[in-house]
């Protein structure tokens, strides 16, 4: 059996690798990544090695007046910017912030880690079972109460996964599996433009939008005072083919099915946020995203997948419906310091966003893909 994944977003799913600002230049609104190899083999047959070797050690970035030709002639292949607005933001940006992750690949071409899937599936699992009024009242009140006592036990979060999905071999994620996609070809990456969004509060429930800055924890009103991050990603319409086993359907069904709870409230977050900011068009997409979602069958569902997933996943049970759950939750997360000054606020949590832009406008959550079997 195999399965599809389809890019609904631009998505990235990296290795941990960047390119570096002396590993390409920018010729005609692409990314043109060098052939090193094939450099170092010309250049080694005249004077000029010497010249661009001390280049590479000392310079953020290449001097396009010395070695641009580099950039038509020996390219090892070119990522196009997402929309011809991208470029000047990118000549503008300091070198420190031209690092560009690029998305996961093999010899043969980008590809999709198995990893990335199975666990988006799984944080759609728990998720639903924590949530679910009969498990909720056994997990987390149990863990909230002990976070007041004392600090909470090692490795609680593994325990309390274990409670809902079974541990060892009865584990429900243990009956489904996906192995990593077939490598893909590199026509559908794009460099796109992402910035930070966040929320300001204006009293009585009301928020206005701002902008994350690299300076510090610096909260931007105009937008080209935030910090851009360029990525290579895979843009909508990109597909990932690989091998699926399942033990049984029924066991498929109820991750499919828990998976497409999870993302319905992802959805339902990412447009209420999208409303409070006043960004018409994300909410548009966010929009399309639940009508796709709506109209999906068993055999199918929405995840959202490597930057996608960001800190709405790690907290997905604070995020649930119900006063109860949200408060156990909270409370659970008031121990861990990374938290504790962003609840203090009050604010809505996670009050972030990282937004990408199309067309030069902020159009987009990244990282959600439909999963089907074909």
């Amino acid at each position: 059996m195999r399965y599809r994944v389809t890019c609904l977003s631009p998505t990235l799913v990296g290795d941990g690798n960047k390119l570096a600002p002396i590993d390409y230049m920018v010729w005609k609104d692409h990314l043109n990544v060098l052939n090193q190899q094939r450099i170092f083999k010309l250049l080694s047959k005249g004077p000029r090695l010497e010249g661009y070797l001390q280049q590479l050690k000392t310079a953020d970035k290449l001097d396009f007046a010395s070695w641009g030709g580099f950039a038509q002639n020996f390219a090892g292949r070119r990522i196009p910017f997402e929309h011809a607005s991208v470029a000047p933001i990118f000549e503008k940006t300091p070198s420190e912030n031209l690092f560009v992750p690029t998305f996961a690949t093999s010899g043969t071409g980008p590809y999709l880690p198995a990893t990335a899937l199975k666990g988006a599936l799984r944080t759609g699992s728990v998720f639903d079972r924590w949530v679910n009024p009969k498990t909720e009242e056994g997990v987390l009140k149990e863990l909230a109460e002990k976070s007041k006592e004392s600090r909470l036990p090692r490795n609680s979060a593994v325990k309390a996964e274990e409670i809902v999905l079974g541990s060892g071999g009865r584990n429900l994620m243990r009956r489904v599996g996906a192995g990593d996609s077939h490598p893909t070809t590199y026509a559908g990456m794009k460099v796109y433009l992402l910035r930070t969004s966040t929320l300001i509060a204006r009293g009585a429930g009301k928020y206005e939008l701002g902008w994350k800055s690299a300076r510090g924890t610096a909260e931007a009103k105009r937008i080209d005072d935030s910090t851009p991050v360029f990525a290579e990603m895979a843009s909508p319409g990109v597909t990932f083919d690989g091998i699926w086993q399942e033990q049984s359907e029924r066991d498929r069904e109820r991750v499919f099915q828990a998976s497409n709870k999870f993302a319905a409230m992802q959805l339902a977050r990412h447009k209420e946020y999208a409303q409070w900011t006043g960004l018409a068009p994300l909410q548009a997409t966010v929009e399309g995203l639940e009508s796709k979602l709506n109209a999906l069958g068993k055999g199918a569902c929405l995840l959202s997948l490597g930057w996608g997933g960001g800190m709405l996943s790690k907290v997905s049970a604070s995020l649930s419906s119900g006063d109860d759950a949200e408060a156990n939750s909270r409370t659970i997360l008031k121990q861990a310091a990374l938290y504790q000054k962003a609840l203090a606020t009050g604010l809505p949590f996670p009050k972030t966003r990282r937004i990408v832009f199309e067309g030069g406008k902020a159009a987009q959550i990244p990282g959600w893909v439909l999963l089907e079997l074909v």
